[in-house]
């Protein structure tokens, strides 16, 4: 089959809605694998409850490890460790503040008793589940870890495979609000990004940097102001810089308490009022997207 269409859903900053219009956009789709890559903190799965059937340990980097017999207690790891990760401990040997190092393996080469090794530290998290919309996989970071990064690519490159392995034609990506690594991560190689933002200074200065990133790798950017409707001086100008930049002219979303409630019992939009008036705007955004998907040249 051919490549799976890849949407990646977005945001300059968290808080937008993101997440709640991807949840609307599975209940709409067909044939689609849904993944949560804001690995951070992921919460597409509160919505859509998915039943998790197999777990994997993800290594993102290294950790140093003491080996307590053969600590001479000499003190040199800690007077090389520039993460101030090595301190001493009362038992008469030196350790590793796991959460501090950093991995870089001086103290291991240093060590004149070989009792540091460096070993893989599998702190991270993907999750394969089936959804009532689909399979979905998503990624939880584990306490003090950095390199997001790999494992959003991780995560994107199984929902791929499973795509093609159930002959899948559409991946939804819940990506992580700004525009830093993961988000970076979410959004090489997607054929669409779907940027949600608000009628706020702050939502409109981050959108025109997540803008800006989205450009550099030449993926075409379709825009939500969500709430529009809490500012609509801010929203009109948000589409006239939009206009400027040259990006086709945003959908917008209206406030509606109903969002909140869908929340609260753990359902999508489409589900908690389908003829409701979010229902039906999301609609139409959905069938905006759809005509992207199939003639491209629309955007």
């Amino acid at each position: 089959m051919e490549k799976p269409f890849e949407i990646a859903i977005l945001s300059g900053k968290g808080g937008t809605g993101k997440t709640s219009i991807t949840a609307a956009f599975a209940a709409l789709a067909e044939n689609a694998v849904l993944a949560d890559c804001d690995v951070d903190a992921a919460d597409l799965h509160l919505i859509l409850s998915p039943q998790v059937y197999f777990t994997e340990n993800f290594s993102s980097g290294s950790r140093a490890e003491i080996e307590n017999e053969k600590c001479t207690a000499c003190g040199i790891c800690m007077e090389l460790c520039r993460f101030n990760a090595i301190e001493f401990d009362k038992k008469g040997y030196y350790c590793i503040d796991e959460y501090a190092c950093e991995g870089c393996g001086l103290c291991a080469e240093a060590c004149p008793a070989e009792a540091i090794r460096i070993k893989k530290y599998k702190n991270n998290s993907i999750f394969f589940s089936d959804c009532r919309f689909g399979p979905m996989i998503y990624g939880k970071l584990g306490i003090a870890e950095e390199n997001s990064g790999r494992l959003v690519s991780r995560v994107r490159q199984y929902a791929k495979d499973i795509a093609v392995k159930n002959r899948k034609q559409l991946i939804f990506i819940d990506g992580p609000p700004g525009i830093g690594c993961p988000a970076i991560s979410s959004v090489t190689g997607a054929d669409l990004v779907v940027a949600v933002t608000e009628p706020t200074l702050s939502g409109w200065h981050d959108l025109k940097r997540l803008i800006e990133m989205v450009g550099k790798f030449h993926v075409s950017v379709y825009v939500i102001i969500n709430k529009y409707d809490l500012n609509g001086d801010m929203a009109a100008a948000i589409e006239n810089n939009l206009q400027e930049m040259g990006i086709a002219t945003p959908r917008r979303l209206p406030y509606n308490d109903a969002m909140v409630f869908a929340l609260l019992e753990g359902k999508t939009i489409m589900e908690f009022e389908p003829d409701g008036l979010m229902a039906g705007e999301i609609n139409k955004i959905w069938n905006d997207i759809k005509t992207i998907i199939y003639e491209p040249e629309s955007i």
